[in-house]
């Protein structure tokens, strides 16, 4: 994965734009929505780097970007806002809940664990499997990042997690706040928990342009890291509704009510997939397992992301809400990908 990965600034709507990043883990789309001298952005990237090369993409091509007036979090995923130091002097927005989730997960820790991981990587196969063993005996955390090292690599590598300072919102709201960005009619409107725990989405009535966050990833598995899928498929509804002629995703292309209609049919052949695969008796990791051999379901990119999709398929379907262990739900990603210990 390269940090050079390939990025366009896009015009989607007078005044309106769409900053694009190919790439998987990490690399998100964000927005620039300005009238007159007045602006808005729509997320931050992943890091600072990303985040300085896109403001600068930004003011040399619309001038009210040299001022960000106001930064919208459409959520808590550090790929959506933790550039968010570097435009400190703005206001900065997002639903309360997502506020409250930026705090779980700190720049400085998601450091220490990538580093961890580099170095557990490059251990001897027969030492990573006495730590995967001693895991498996109870010390916490030690078997599942053994087991995930190489994958967390691959996934965040690419990234300069050092120098960031976590630069949480300085405004919230609950269900559905208005803005204004000069004369343009600004709603932000709360679709979550679904991705995360307060996923929001950043409509413009007028322009018909709206900005999905994380509720859309297009040409590529998404991944559930809250839920429950309900709501999520409620969010795309909600999206439908709006019927907007230009829709913005948190990764991906640019797409239209196709994509939304595609990612809803998605996460209802999960479910289906759930029901069927408890019925039978099958363990989520079987039945993500199931859905890969399954011709008619979609070849997206990301096909790993399943087994936390399942995982939480299954636990939606059981009523289980209790905290799952991020590092072993990357194990469970990296095992579906095939990957073993002993490959190290």
């Amino acid at each position: 994965m390269s940090k050079r990965a390939e990025t366009k600034l896009l015009e989607v709507g007078s005044g309106v734009h769409a900053y694009l990043q190919t790439g998987s883990w990490g690399f998100s789309n964000a927005g620039l929505i300005s009238d007159g001298e007045a602006s808005l952005l729509v997320d931050t990237l992943y890091d600072l780097k990303l985040t300085h090369d896109m403001l600068n993409t930004m003011r040399a091509a619309v001038p009210a970007a040299k001022r960000i007036g106001t930064v919208v979090n459409t959520h808590a995923n550090g790929d959506h806002c933790w550039g968010n130091q570097l435009v400190a002097d703005s206001e900065i927005i997002s639903s309360r809940a997502a506020a409250e989730e930026m705090l779980e997960l700190k720049p400085r820790l998601m450091n220490v664990l990538l580093k961890s991981a580099g170095k557990i990587a490059k251990l001897p196969a027969p030492v990573r499997s006495a730590l995967g063993m001693l895991g498996k005996l109870g010390v916490p955390r030690v078997g599942p990042l053994a087991e995930a090292a190489d994958f967390v690599g691959e996934c965040f590598g690419a990234f300069e997690f050092g120098d960031i300072r976590l630069t949480p919102p300085t405004r919230t709201f609950d269900g559905r706040l208005t803005l204004h960005v000069g004369d343009k009619l600004v709603e932000l409107i709360q679709v979550g928990p679904a991705h995360t725990k307060g996923d929001l989405i950043v409509w413009l009535p007028k322009e018909r342009v709206v900005y999905t966050g994380d509720i859309l990833f297009i040409g590529m598995h998404p991944i559930v890291w809250e839920g429950p899928i309900s709501n999520w498929i409620a969010a795309c509804d909600r999206l439908l509704e709006l019927d907007a002629e230009v829709i913005v995703p948190g990764h991906g292309p640019i797409t239209d009510n196709a994509g939304v209609r595609e990612t809803k049919a998605y996460w209802e052949q999960l479910m289906h997939t759930a029901r069927r695969g408890r019925a039978e008796g099958l363990d989520p990791d079987a039945a993500a397992r199931a859905w890969l051999a399954d011709e008619t379901n979609p070849k997206w990119t990301e096909a790993h992301r399943l087994a936390v999709n399942l995982d939480t398929a299954y636990r939606d379907l059981s009523g289980d809400r209790s905290i799952r262990d991020p590092l072993e739900l990357f194990a469970r990603m990296s095992r579906l990908e095939g990957r073993q210990l002993d490959r190290a």
